[in-house]
């Protein structure tokens, strides 16, 4: 209902009152996901997700590109000091102690998410090709994982040990995010792999093949 009424008219008229400057936007937006995540938290629930709603309501309104263009420089200092804090978290000393442990979760969960996601974006339709380039593009564990596990800490949910090696991993995968991306053209031409991921100009004579072929059917 919000997100339908509300969320929409306010957005309007605090970019009507901001027209001469940003900065009433900005604070207004700022503070409608920090009300937001205080109800939330008012009611049992999270921080998280109600500034994740917050998020939702106003990525569903003609004003999303506006409110992410005013915001950009406050996520950009958000973000700073986000990463920072989990760096203070990791234990450097430690991972390098269960370095083995570390690099065996890293590698599972970039063959797991890599298999799971090209699974999913083949199931839609696409090609092979379109799928595995997917996958491997959305191998990594995402940032929003520190969250949920600094939350799991904070609940005793998960252990001190645990807690360290998941935030390692959580970051190393990240950090081998680029790597992959350059390794996706040379995967894709090893030799045997080859038959799997054809090139697009060969896809693209396949599928004139084909609507040729239905075409002529069709006659």
């Amino acid at each position: 209902m919000m997100t339908w009424s509300f969320v929409p008219r306010f957005l309007k008229l605090m970019i009507q009152l901001s027209s001469q400057t940003n900065e009433l936007y900005q604070l207004a937006s700022v503070a409608f996901c920090l009300l937001l995540a205080w109800c939330s938290d008012y009611l049992g629930l999270s921080l998280e997700l109600g500034s994740f709603l917050a998020g939702v309501m106003i990525s569903t309104t003609d004003f999303a590109h506006h409110t992410l263009e005013q915001v950009e420089p406050i996520r950009n200092l958000f973000a700073a000091l986000f990463l920072a804090s989990i760096g203070m978290l990791i234990h450097v000393k430690f991972l390098w102690n269960h370095v083995d442990i570390l690099l065996a979760a890293v590698i599972l969960v970039i063959i797991v998410k890599s298999v799971v996601v090209t699974v999913v974006v083949k199931a839609f339709g696409y090609s092979i090709r379109t799928a595995f380039v997917v996958g491997l593009s959305l191998a990594q564990i995402g940032e929003f994982a520190f969250v949920l596990l600094s939350r799991a800490s904070h609940l005793h949910l998960v252990g001190g040990k645990m807690y360290l090696l998941l935030l390692g991993t959580t970051a190393l995968s990240l950090v081998t995010t680029p790597l992959i991306f350059k390794l996706i053209p040379v995967v894709m031409h090893l030799g045997i792999l080859m038959r799997w991921f054809p090139s697009e100009s060969s896809m693209q004579n396949e599928d004139k093949a084909t609507m040729l072929e239905a075409y002529n059917r069709s006659l």
